[in-house]
């Protein structure tokens, strides 16, 4: 049962999350796309960028940072470069990975750009 709360609290996240970045004008490209290092939760665009965004949930936006690993970050990068095959200008396209915290009241910690080199 466990896993199936984990999943529907995820989801719930992901919604939250979304409907945030629709809100301030981005289109939704893909969900829960799965590449060949991973799944990414969103994959956005807006004004020609590519948003590869990674939510996270826990009780509170430290706790869901933690959760981001090494292991995790590799895995999303492979990801999305596969991905860039949805836009038009494939691996030219101007991109950025953001992580979406989300505590356990439900609100929003967005770091743009975070997983910059």
């Amino acid at each position: 049962m466990s896993g199936l709360v984990s999943y529907l609290s995820g989801k719930a996240a992901e919604d939250t999350v979304l409907a945030d970045y629709t809100a301030r004008g981005h289109r939704l490209v893909c969900r829960r796309w799965r590449g060949p290092g991973g799944e990414i939760d969103l994959v956005l665009e807006k004004d020609g960028e590519a948003i590869f965004v990674e939510v996270k949930k826990s009780r509170s936006f430290a706790d869901a940072a933690a959760h981001l690993t090494a292991r995790q970050i590799a895995r999303l990068l492979a990801s999305a470069e596969a991905a860039l095959g949805f836009f038009p200008g494939g691996s030219l396209t101007p991109m950025r990975f953001d992580v979406a915290l989300v505590d356990g009241s439900g609100r929003i910690e967005t770091i743009p750009n975070a997983l910059m080199a």
